[in-house]
């Protein structure tokens, strides 16, 4: 077997996979990746099911190195800069690393989250059905916290099958989408027009637990504390002071602030991927609306297979290239024979 070490990592980086389900009611959060496209796209990459565990990498810099053989690796999500052995590695697209060479990753561009999905998967004990890391309860595995420098993974030598590419559909773009809900009458139309009209930004204090928004208070119709009730992820939460949070993966399972609204699952991971000082709006949508985005959304997981594609390599050669004519129709000053003249219609 190979290993792929840990060489540097940053904080905010662990080991996710779909989510730990059907434990809520022993309040047992579900986490799981932040990005669960993401996810998908660097596990179909190396033919890992899409919702297999991989490296949730954090907005800042990594690095990691193969030992004891070959190891086969794939990376998607926010861009960022990638080399080995200062061969840039494009984002979307698997690579090989050999015995001794180091991928290094570079801070997140215009997103939060990458995902680096290991050929063969990553190997654990399981936790009620998941690998996920939750570092406040102590769950997951290999490693139930953050990585950190000198971690590494046993993972199978890299097979001979050719590198690959995928090519997503074209991110979306414009607001949030949310339904108001479940306790939006505890605020005033006044004030849910102020939220669904603000600009708002993630606070540099956020975690995967919730992102607190910046941007002008939400008044509450009555006072702030409900009893406590359910939450799931994207619920927003308005505290006592006015602030709302947008519950992450590692929210807890209820809550007793009034939720004004919830944001979309299939919004909820490009939420997840906004950095923190990018201004965004919401909009609201309705239920059917939000359930038929759901449907798509799970069916574009399922079939994300159908978007891979090999990629063809060719041998570089000088001497061909030396020898072979590039210009085209080449002539000799000298030889009259090689001229072209000119035809005229």
């Amino acid at each position: 077997m190979s290993t792929l070490v840990v060489a540097s990592i940053g904080p905010a980086s662990s080991v996710q996979d779909g989510g730990r389900f059907g434990a809520q009611r022993y309040g047992l959060t579900p986490s799981g990746a932040m990005d669960r496209l993401s996810l998908a796209a660097a596990n179909s990459l190396v033919g890992n099911p899409p919702l297999a565990a991989a490296i949730e990498i954090g907005p800042f810099g990594a690095a990691f190195t193969a030992k004891g053989g070959a190891v086969r690796v794939a990376l998607a999500g926010a861009p960022r800069p990638a080399d080995v052995a200062k061969r840039p590695v494009e984002l979307n697209t698997s690579v090989t690393l050999a015995d001794g060479e180091t991928l290094t990753l570079g801070f997140a561009r215009g997103g939060s989250f990458s995902y680096l999905a290991l050929e063969g998967g990553i190997e654990g004990e399981a936790i009620f059905g998941s690998l996920s890391v939750n570092a406040r309860a102590g769950l997951g595995s290999p490693y139930p916290r953050p990585l950190q420098s000198g971690d590494s993974f046993v993972v199978q030598p890299a097979s001979e099958a050719p590198e690959r590419r995928i090519t997503l559909p074209a991110a979306r773009s414009g607001p949030i989408r949310v339904v108001f809900g479940p306790q939006d009458d505890e605020f005033t139309d006044e004030t849910k027009a102020l939220f669904l009209g603000s600009d708002w930004k993630i606070s540099a204090t956020s975690d995967r637990m919730g992102y607190r928004l910046e941007g002008p208070a939400i008044q509450h119709l009555g006072g702030h504390n409900i009893v406590s009730d359910g939450t799931v992820d994207g619920s927003i939460q308005v505290t006592g002071s006015g602030a709302p949070i947008v519950l992450m993966s590692d929210r807890g399972t209820s809550g007793g602030y009034p939720k004004i609204a919830t944001v979309i699952s299939a919004d909820f991971g490009r939420l997840a991927q906004t950095p923190a000082g990018t201004g965004f709006r919401f909009k609201s949508v309705s239920m059917a609306a939000a359930q038929a985005e759901a449907r798509k959304f799970k069916d574009l997981l399922q079939r994300l297979a159908d978007h891979v594609t090999d990629i063809e390599t060719m041998e570089f050669r000088h001497d061909a290239l030396m020898t072979a004519n590039v210009a085209g129709h080449a002539v000799s000053a000298t030889d009259a024979a090689t001229w072209h003249a000119a035809t005229l219609d």
